[in-house]
């Protein structure tokens, strides 16, 4: 088996969805985008990952998945070695060839993807910039005052959806793009000083005087029946101590 070109599809599904074809409907409403892809957008995962091994391997023994095993059939594609030359170093040992990840010849390869992407937004009209708040765009006929800035960018970051995290972040300074200013961290945040003026208190404090508060703590430690006595009106009433005063100490010892 030989295969001829590799593609790309992208299916576009909504949950209620339908198609009118003819006098019928037809529901499901799938929507199938096929565009042709290069291999070296896959090759480039196995590649990266053969070469933390850092020596020159045969093919077959890079591009190994188990959870694909059909991936071996990126091996079929026409032109093959011709491709690789944009990623790898190659050697040739008897009739056998080797390939190593090359990280400088991948970023000048995919240098050119992005200037091959950014003459296609151009020739197609399609705005990009900050106004563009995602992967949507809308095309027209009127002049374009985007930037050359805001097509690399653009570009870039449709590039990076097909390679790692770690190698878009190189192909950006490889590009020379400036970081994003959303990305910039931001200052830290100083107080502000409202006024030099002493503040004033909203509240009179001198109301919880010494002496209240020395009533209120011999209160707290008053018994209920205490309590309930404080509340009685005294008026008229002798004290308890009267009735042990000198007077009633006489008559009790004439007794």
């Amino acid at each position: 088996m030989c295969l001829q070109q590799l593609f790309e599809i992208k299916v576009f599904k909504e949950k209620h969805h339908s198609w009118f074809i003819n006098q019928s409907v037809q529901s499901g409403g799938l929507l199938h985008f096929v565009t042709p892809m290069d291999p070296l957008f896959l090759l480039l995962h196995y590649l990266i990952k053969a070469d933390k091994e850092g020596k020159f391997q045969p093919l077959d023994q890079v591009v190994v998945d188990d959870m694909f095993p059909n991936c071996i059939l990126l091996l079929k594609l026409p032109e093959l070695e011709k491709l690789l030359q944009h990623v790898t170093e190659g050697k040739e040992i008897g009739k056998k060839k080797y390939y190593k990840y090359s990280k400088e010849k991948t970023l000048k390869w995919l240098e050119k993807k992005v200037n091959q992407t950014v003459a296609a937004l151009k020739t197609n009209n399609i705005n990009v910039g900050a106004r563009v708040q995602s992967t949507a765009f809308f095309s027209g006929h009127h002049i374009s005052s985007d930037k050359e800035e805001d097509y690399i960018r653009y570009a870039h970051g449709l590039i990076s959806d097909y390679i790692t995290k770690e190698l878009s972040d190189d192909l950006s300074k490889y590009l020379k793009l400036p970081e994003d200013s959303a990305s910039l961290p931001k200052p830290p945040s100083k107080k502000v000083k409202l006024s030099d003026e002493p503040v004033e208190a909203k509240e009179d404090y001198t109301k919880f005087n010494t002496k209240d508060m020395k009533t209120e703590k011999k209160n707290s430690k008053m018994t209920a029946a205490q309590k309930a006595l404080a509340k009685v009106d005294k008026t008229g009433m002798k004290s308890i101590d009267s009735f042990f005063g000198a007077k009633n100490k006489k008559k009790v010892e004439k007794i």
